[in-house]
């Protein structure tokens, strides 16, 4: 079995490259670095082969027989090395990404930006796997995820894209009905759309000005999907506790109107996650980049 290190395979590239050449100083040219460090490249990979490929003299170099027969299996390296390079490290950013997220965050967030972000990594192309439920990362071969209030073990990054609180609202035509609530009694009397995730116990776990609270509705709705949530309340089916941004145009167009502002829940985050790996894609890192930098929750999407 051969004892040589993989490693030792871009010095072979280097040897071939000064045969290729003629000379140290030419092959330093070309691989952008220096005459010394080639020279002593070529000296390591002798060392590890215990054989002497190159005669040096103050005018010439001379290929050995061993040198020969080394440089005839090393020729294609610098050429395989490159293109292995050009894989791994591609000047312009390529392929597929898979990035998962519930439907509300898709729709509201990022379909707004996917324009821009084509433009600018045309050759990157995502594939968006919106699901309410956590998907796994590994069974499903996701590479990223936006997940709300996630609780992220070892193996997983959270980088935060927005914090937020919970604030409570519905529809003029709900409110016409029973009329804008002024008492905790009175809002636990309306009828409320909930969402499976965040109701345990049937309780909503709120704050009144910064002071822990527990609704208790006596008739609601419970639904696991954010954005059919926020759709059920739109339509006069109750009050649902919303992000404030996430239905700001409904707000504008007068179908949402905020109940009792000094209610709101504790601060919740919606963070970009993705397992904890150093040798990530080029394609994916720059995914990452972009939606850390990108103004998703300015109002403005």
């Amino acid at each position: 079995m051969s004892t040589m290190d993989f490693a030792n395979l871009r010095l072979l590239a280097v040897f071939a490259t000064v045969v290729d050449l003629g000379s140290f100083a030419a092959a330093a040219r070309k691989l952008n670095t220096s005459r010394s460090r080639v020279s002593e490249q070529v000296a390591t990979l002798e060392t590890v082969l215990d054989v002497r490929l190159l005669q040096r003299s103050t005018r010439k170099l001379t290929v050995t027989s061993e040198g020969r027969n080394v440089y005839e299996q090393a020729q294609q390296l610098p050429d395989i090395l490159q293109k292995v390079e050009s894989i791994t490290h591609p000047e312009i950013p390529s392929g597929r990404v898979a990035i998962t997220m519930n439907h509300d965050t898709a729709h509201k967030r990022i379909l707004p930006i996917l324009a821009s972000f084509q433009a600018q990594y045309p050759e990157v192309h995502l594939d968006l796997i919106l699901s309410d439920d956590k998907l796994d990362f590994i069974d499903d071969q996701i590479d990223l995820g936006i997940r709300v209030g996630a609780t992220m073990d070892d193996s997983m990054i959270a980088r935060p894209l927005h914090e937020e609180r919970l604030a409570l609202f519905a529809s003029p035509s709900y409110l016409e009905q029973v009329g804008m609530p002024k008492t905790i009694e009175a809002l636990e009397n309306c009828r409320w759309v909930t969402l499976i995730q965040t109701s345990f116990d049937d309780v909503l776990r709120m704050r009144e000005n910064d002071v822990p609270l527990e609704i208790r509705p006596k008739g609601f709705y419970r639904c696991n999907a954010p954005l059919m949530m926020q759709q059920m309340v739109v339509n006069g089916l109750g009050i649902g506790a919303l992000f404030p941004s996430m239905v700001q145009q409904e707000v504008n167009a007068g179908q949402l109107v905020n109940v009792m502002p000094s209610i709101a829940s504790d601060t919740l985050v919606l963070a970009l996650v993705y397992p904890s790996r150093r040798q990530m894609p080029q394609r994916t890192r720059v995914v990452i980049d972009y939606l850390l930098s990108a103004d998703m929750f300015s109002g403005k999407a």
